[in-house]
């Protein structure tokens, strides 16, 4: 499925998932600033808590990120809509892990834009899914 942008929110968060998807996190800095703030929505699983401006990339992303398989997990949106500022986004993620073992998962994301840059994001996943998969 192709999801297509109506407005300037919309494709920076498409943008976004593109950067994303390439692995190399340098590509979402642009991205953000230093009032940014990308908080999972999840408890006692790998990556939870709140992430402000470039700890977002330097202690959430980099250590979860290196949990896989060099550039991945990919994120897929599938669904896209948008309010004013508020970007909401359904997708899925699939990839593979260091160790070989396949990872897919399903998220819904909720941005708060703020002057073309990502203000907050909430990142909502399959946290059972997660915490089965490491053992937690």
């Amino acid at each position: 499925m192709s999801v297509t942008a109506k407005n300037a929110n919309e494709q920076l968060a498409l943008d976004f998932f593109a950067a994303l998807s390439t692995g190399d996190l340098d590509n979402l800095r642009p991205f953000l600033d230093a009032e940014s703030v990308w908080e999972p929505m999840v408890k006692d699983i790998p990556g939870a808590g709140s992430y402000r401006g470039n700890a977002i990339i330097d202690d959430f992303l980099g250590p979860v990120r290196g949990m896989f398989a060099p550039g991945d997990p990919k994120v897929h949106p599938q669904t896209i809509f948008s309010d004013g500022d508020y970007v909401a986004v359904e997708s899925y993620s699939d990839g593979k892990l260091q160790d070989g073992r396949e990872y897919h998962n399903r998220y819904s994301w909720v941005f708060r834009m703020n002057n073309g840059k990502i203000g907050t994001l909430h990142e909502y996943m399959d946290s059972h899914y997660v915490a089965t998969l490491f053992g937690l």
